[in-house]
């Protein structure tokens, strides 16, 4: 496990994180290739698709006083690869995309408490679930997302890339 990263806080992003997020996307995609080789984790934001994903949904920031350690982005449109078949029938979802947490990080708690922020926020929306995907790799994070109360309810391949779909039921 490694050591829990200064004390951080969770905001919602603005604008003015967008250059911090890409970072955090390009050092965690980094991380993951030189780990697992090169795949579909291995692409970065641009600040411009930070500040349009800022402008859409619901992006939280982990920020310790040295920078930004975390984020993820909730969303109410499906994203491309969830097969809706999978998941529980519910009144309305949200979708948890674009989750990452610095490697330096990681193990350190940063990820389970962006979780628990998530859930807080989802249950004020109201929102009856969360769903998400990951990929069903060593890269992949769904022993994370078990850990952290998810529970898988399918696998599918979607053009190509193998995935684990995941619920949170509120």
């Amino acid at each position: 496990m490694a050591p829990r990263p200064d004390p951080f806080s969770i905001t919602i992003a603005t604008d003015a994180d967008a250059v911090a997020l890409a970072a955090l996307k390009a050092r965690v995609a980094a991380s993951l290739t030189a780990r697992h080789g090169k795949g579909h984790w291995s692409s970065s934001a641009s600040d411009m698709a930070m500040r349009r994903a800022i402008e859409k949904n619901t992006v939280l920031v982990a920020q310790t006083a040295t920078g930004v350690v975390g984020t993820l982005s909730l969303q109410t449109k499906k994203p491309w690869a969830i097969n809706l078949k999978h998941f529980t029938a519910v009144g309305r979802a949200l979708y948890l995309v674009d989750m990452a947490v610095d490697p330096h990080g990681q193990g350190g708690g940063v990820g389970r408490v962006l979780i628990q922020e998530a859930v807080r926020i989802t249950r004020g929306w109201p929102a009856d679930a969360i769903r998400l995907d990951a990929y069903d790799s060593p890269a992949g994070a769904g022993g994370f997302y078990a850990k952290c109360g998810f529970t898988e309810v399918g696998r599918a391949v979607f053009r190509t890339v193998p995935l684990i779909y995941f619920e949170y039921l509120l």
